[in-house]
């Protein structure tokens, strides 16, 4: 699994890395093996282990193979096209996207299928998308309105837009809250010119626990079953849903031949698998409900600046580096200036600032001292991508073999 993009070069501007003179192409960059410990890198920096990469992506594939699943992971997660690709040469369907900007980054990096797994009504975008679609783009996109359909029919140009009619939940995010208003809404895409109904949506990942998931992920095929009855799904129909949280119970509700009188491809959306993490997809995998697993593959190395008090070590690390909306940073192990490491029992990430976090220190654990590196997991990947263009690639023995370019 090659990571690394053509033309692609660091420079002064790549954060965590040192190179302050000429640029570096990223393949001759990633040629060198550089040591993670004395290479040409400054802390903090986020670095993703390969073996955990390959693993994950090698045991979705393998989970929605097993269970009929098409997939479709979702790309906000990373928005790094050489995983883009990693996962589509392990069978992924295509690639998720969440907003317009999105779709036009994975037309540029030559995604064949996109699935917009959300509303758009921007006249500009859709009439982009239109031409796109002339000229052979596989697409799928979200309506929960009849407003929305009106502003897709109002875009379409030869050819229709593939519509998937959302389902929600009452408090969740988009999606229509009773099967009347679905119908309503399928309806109006079947008599607007420009749009053809393709299936269902969804999205269960917002639900506090695994009964409440298990009882929409119902519904929604409940409310599928309803569009069929009334005759407006077609012969060939998709149904869509799954984040990182629940896929499990996607596959046990919505897998299988439950649809009479058409062919059902249900597809799996989840995304954050990719790298997983330290946190809350430690606490909310589907596997520990079920047999398998996945490994977090982000690790931040950070500097221990400041021993100012007892118990209390300053980490230069912080909001800009690390993400904190769904847990603050893990830490895993603790490395001195002579390369050997500590178990980071005892030690607790408290808070953070825009540069520094501060890190608890309990009696008996391994005490910091300034120098010393500290190996942090994240939680939730999705706002960990986002603060790093230029991602390392490190083997196990924190060799670097390749750098992810993400482009947000």
């Amino acid at each position: 699994m090659s990571l690394t993009i053509p033309g692609e070069y660091v420079d002064w501007r790549t954060k965590g890395l040192w190179v302050p003179g000429p640029p570096v192409p990223f393949a001759a960059f990633a040629a060198a093996r550089h040591p993670l410990f004395g290479g040409p890198f400054t802390w903090p920096v986020m670095v993703a282990r390969r073996s955990a990469l390959e693993h994950n992506i090698t045991a979705l594939a393998a989970f929605c193979a097993d269970r009929g699943l098409a997939f479709a992971p979702h790309g906000k997660t990373s928005m790094a096209p050489t995983l883009f690709q990693a996962q589509l040469d392990a069978g992924a369907w295509g690639i998720t996207a969440a907003t317009a900007n999105q779709v036009l980054a994975y037309r540029t990096f030559g995604v064949p299928r996109v699935l917009l797994a959300n509303e758009l009504l921007d006249p500009t975008a859709l009439r982009w998308l239109g031409g796109e679609i002339d000229d052979g783009m596989e697409f799928l996109l979200y309506a929960d309105s009849v407003e929305g359909v009106a502003a897709i029919s109002a875009a379409a140009g030869r050819r229709p837009f593939r519509v998937l009619v959302e389902f929600g939940h009452p408090g969740g995010r988009t999606g229509c809250r009773t099967v009347a208003e679905l119908i309503a809404v399928a309806r109006a895409v079947a008599a607007a010119p420009g749009t053809e109904l393709a299936g269902v949506a969804g999205y269960e990942g917002g639900l506090p626990d695994a009964a409440s998931a298990g009882g929409y992920l119902a519904a929604l095929r409940d409310a599928a079953l309803a569009l069929a009855a009334d005759g407006l799904l077609p012969r060939e129909v998709i149904v869509t849903a799954g984040g990182s949280a629940y896929f499990d119970l996607v596959a046990d509700r919505l897998a299988g031949a439950w649809l009479p009188g058409h062919e059902l491809t249900v597809i799996l959306r989840s995304g954050a698998y990719v790298s997983h993490d330290d946190g809350i997809y430690t606490a909310r995998t589907p596997f520990t409900r079920i047999p398998g697993s996945l490994d977090a593959a982000l690790e931040i190395w950070a500097q221990v600046t400041s021993v100012p008090e007892p118990g209390l070590a300053i980490l230069g690390v912080g909001k800009r580096e690390a993400p904190y909306d769904a847990g603050l940073p893990v830490p895993l192990r603790l490395r001195r200036p002579d390369g050997t490491l500590l178990p980071a029992d005892g030690l607790r990430v408290t808070g953070t600032n825009d540069h520094h976090a501060y890190l608890a220190v309990d009696p008996g654990a391994p005490r910091p001292r300034p120098g010393d590196l500290l190996c942090l997991g994240i939680s939730h990947p999705c706002t960990a991508f986002d603060k790093w263009q230029v991602i390392p690639v490190v083997d196990d023995d924190h060799t670097v073999t390749d750098l992810i370019r993400t482009y947000f």
